[in-house]
């Protein structure tokens, strides 16, 4: 290709001047000739020097200008012709290094401030477009749009990616056109839009796994996304219709950056949102959280200095940085708490030692605060897949978001995605009826479906409810039976019943579609928010709908704890699951079959768990009568856990155990305590389960 190179950007460069210079003449008919014997000079070139590429580029212009009628060229679709052709010239010209990334690209630090600035705005594209889906007549989401799509095209061209580039030159063009009234943003053009969000996505995880030396994977062909982008620009109909990404959450993405904070916040923060599957905020209210998106979106003086005030920071180090302040106010716990400061008479030390504590304290909070992150960024991922599910389910329903500012540890929120998108998909197909069924029952055509985040007595309680059929208890429970999850004629509340449906494998589905009825999901929920050290609560109303309630500790580097003892020995219960601590009465414990303990507690019963026998501890006493008994919550259940004593309560660093310890069954990691000494973090389900397989 080298010897033709020259030869063809000559001629593209003859052609650009004869339709500029052609641009203000009546002769426009002649003018298209001279162009049209140019690109044919072009096609026989590239033919001869084997590039299809540019072949290909320069037919497509040639049917623009032939397809001309009136005299008069189409300056824009021309102008994006020849920017095309000249694109394919250098492609060829240039071809990709062995590694699969272009020598700018293998700048890893260039590489990471293209993803993460690309990802900004792919983000800021699937909001736009539900947005302008809910009320075409806004033109600030339109905007913002093709910003997006013109500063990724930008920054792509930069560093060679030329597919990326190219989608979002043609997406450009097309945007324009709906910026100029040309063209009206239909749902099937919204369809491929987010076509095409979806390809930009897959590519931007490509390229970082081929810079990070996890692969080497060529560029997916954009060719038949192409056609189709084209085809509406052209007026021509598509061979394929445009269909909608498959309806998932797209896997956390391995980011090599992160930024603090992840989005500026808004310039008036509202305590409630509410808006539907296809509404969204325009694009003043979600401005772009680096400087680079900060100009080319245009923003105003303002939102540049809030930009600019803005630190790109690797997460491994944010996260070093937590670790190092948790082992600070371990160590500052530690000299509070040793003899020899509490013995002492020197008012200047203890003085000098209190303000230690207090500083130790407030930079705890600002490192815990930096791991902060709204839960918007989730709720919003949820619009894109009820828009999704509401179109291939055929059900008409709106999404209603309440607390997008209520902010939570980064990990929760990265690791609350597949049980939040789980329990979305089961309210759609299992909660929501059919058009024709909610005529028949009287409610409205348009079902909702409410997502809620709020702030309950220390911790994040996030509500994912519908105004569906409700859940059938008796159905769920000939299920479990025949399953054998429960026994014939057993008495179960409707909690215990409503929990069954975690269990793996169940389902009440009559049949398997593609969005649920294996069995498999509402368990992957469960494992989830266990893992996350919260719990779930349902309730149901037959006819009026489902509420599944999630609550969850705020982060999971620091937990809220009761100090019990069991002999000589320490254990941490986590203060979320505590209902009630309470001192054993005479005939308060009773032996069912012999064998179980329980205790009677306002004419309720709660099996007992010794922890003593749980880890083999000698405890103080073995009667029940001279400890504690606590009753503990876990997925629907209570229990009671029997101690010596409580010691008090605290705010502890939670620290891993390593391998060795990783699963055993009731420990959830441990803590160092203020004198020094270890204490087991228990895990309330755990403990519970391993009691009841002893």
């Amino acid at each position: 290709m080298q010897p033709q190179t020259a030869a063809l950007e000559q001629y593209v460069q003859e052609l650009a001047t004869q339709f500029v210079l052609g641009g203000d003449r009546e002769d426009g008919p002649a003018v298209i000739a001279q162009m049209l014997s140019t690109l044919s000079r072009i096609s026989e070139t590239a033919r001869s020097a084997g590039s299809q590429a540019v072949v290909e580029a320069s037919a497509q212009l040639a049917r623009k200008l032939q397809s001309t009628s009136g005299g008069a060229a189409p300056r824009k679709e021309v102008q994006s012709g020849i920017e095309a052709l000249q694109r394919a010239i250098a492609s060829a010209a240039s071809p990709t290094p062995a590694s699969g990334l272009s020598s700018l690209a293998q700048d890893l630090e260039l590489v990471s401030d293209f993803i993460v600035e690309a990802r900004e705005h792919l983000n800021n594209v699937e909001t736009q477009l539900l947005a302008i889906e809910q009320d075409p007549s806004q033109t600030g989401p339109l905007q913002s749009l093709f910003r997006s799509f013109h500063t990724i095209k930008g920054l792509a061209g930069f560093l060679e990616f030329h597919e990326v580039q190219e989608v979002c030159h043609d997406v450009e063009t097309l945007l324009d056109r709906a910026r100029n009234n040309e063209l009206e943003i239909t749902p099937e053009i919204t369809d491929l839009l987010l076509e095409s969000q979806d390809y930009l996505t897959r590519e931007i995880g490509r390229i970082e796994n081929g810079a990070l030396g996890k692969g080497t994977a060529a560029p997916a062909n954009p060719a038949a996304l192409l056609e189709k982008v084209r085809a509406v620009l052209e007026g021509r109909e598509v061979s394929e219709p445009a269909e909608s990404a498959p309806v998932r959450m797209p896997e956390p993405q391995p980011a090599s950056q992160a930024e603090l904070p992840p989005q500026a916040p808004p310039a008036a923060p509202a305590p409630e949102v509410k808006k539907s599957a296809l509404d969204a905020p325009s694009a003043a209210a979600s401005p772009a959280s680096s400087p680079a998106a900060a100009t080319a979106n245009g923003a105003s003086a303002p939102q540049q200095v809030r930009a600019d005030r803005l630190v790109k920071v690797d997460t491994g180090k944010l996260d070093y940085l937590v670790d190092m302040v948790g082992e600070l106010v371990v160590a500052q716990s530690l000299i509070r708490h040793d003899p020899a400061f509490k013995s002492t008479t020197d008012m200047r030390l203890q003085k000098n030692l209190l303000q230690l504590g207090r500083i130790t304290d407030e930079v705890q909070r600002a490192s815990m605060a930096m791991r902060m992150v709204p839960i918007g960024q989730l709720f919003q991922k949820m619009d894109r897949l009820i828009r999704d599910l509401s179109r291939k389910s055929g059900k008409k329903i709106e999404l209603e978001t309440h607390g997008r500012d209520i902010e939570m540890d980064r990990n929760m929120v990265e690791e609350l995605g597949d049980p939040l998108m789980h329990m979305v998909r089961n309210a759609v197909d299992h909660g929501i009826e059919t058009a024709e069924e909610r005529a028949a029952s009287g409610k409205p055509p348009v079902a909702r479906v409410r997502l809620r985040a709020q702030h309950q007595a220390g911790q994040i309680l996030i509500t994912v409810s519908d105004d569906g059929r409700g859940i059938n208890r008796q159905k769920i429970l000939e299920k479990a039976i025949r399953m054998g999850l429960v026994e014939t004629g057993g008495s179960l509340t409707d909690n215990e019943v409503f929990h069954l449906i975690f269990e793996p494998g169940f389902s009440t589905a009559d049949k398997v579609t593609d969005l649920s009825g294996r069995g498999v999901g509402m368990d992957v929920v469960k494992k989830q928010i266990h893992k996350l050290r919260g719990r779930i609560e349902i309730a149901s109303r037959p006819g009026q709908g489902t509420d599944f309630m999630m609550k969850l500790p705020l982060t999971l580097a620091i937990i809220d704890g009761l100090i019990v003892k069991v002999g000589d020995e320490r254990f941490i219960v986590p203060l979320a699951s505590v209902r009630e601590v309470l001192q054993p009465r005479e005939g308060m414990i009773t032996t069912m079959e012999n064998r179980a303990e329980v205790a009677v507690v306002r004419d309720h019963l709660f099996p007992i768990v010794r922890l003593h026998q749980r880890f083999e501890v000698k405890p103080k006493s073995t009667n029940l009568m001279d400890g504690l008994l606590m009753l503990l919550e876990t997925h629907g259940r209570t229990y009671s856990l029997a101690v010596d004593e409580l010691i008090g309560k605290q705010e502890v660093v939670i620290k891993t155990l390593g391998e060795t310890f990783r699963d055993v069954p009731g420990v959830a990691g441990g803590a160092i305590l203020g004198d020094g000494r270890v204490g087991l973090i228990l895990d309330v389900d755990g403990l519970y389960k391993g009691s009841r397989n002893a």
